[in-house]
């Protein structure tokens, strides 16, 4: 993955841009891309933000909060399907949620299923 940009470069960038100088200028100037100095300049002039934003997917699943549901389904009935699990999700909770993200939620947490 590549690494942000430093906060010593952004801040050139964005003084610049502050002193007068185009977005696009300043990307040529400093050498970095026009699209990433437009992002920069539009960020700190709409939101004031001038730090560079955390990289990667935030950590977590979408199904964290159904957790206690998924575990009483399984205790339920040990051998429902992710299948089954996915569809009484939809029907009962109203979320979507594909297998894949279900498989990963019962990984995450070491729960597997053996077939018998």
């Amino acid at each position: 993955m590549a690494r942000a940009y430093s906060q010593d470069l952004r801040t050139r960038v964005l003084d610049a841009t502050a002193r007068g100088m185009s977005a696009r200028q300043a990307a040529a100037h400093f050498g970095v891309g026009v699209a990433t100095a437009i992002v920069w300049v539009r960020r700190a002039r709409d939101e004031g933000e001038r730090a560079a934003r955390r990289q990667g997917q935030p950590k977590g699943s979408k199904l964290d909060g159904q957790a206690n549901f998924l575990l009483d389904l399984v205790a339920a009935k040990p051998l429902i399907t992710l299948r089954e699990m996915q569809q009484r999700l939809h029907d009962e909770r109203g979320l979507s949620a594909g297998i894949g993200t279900l498989w990963r939620f019962f990984a995450a947490r070491a729960i597997t299923f053996k077939k018998k």
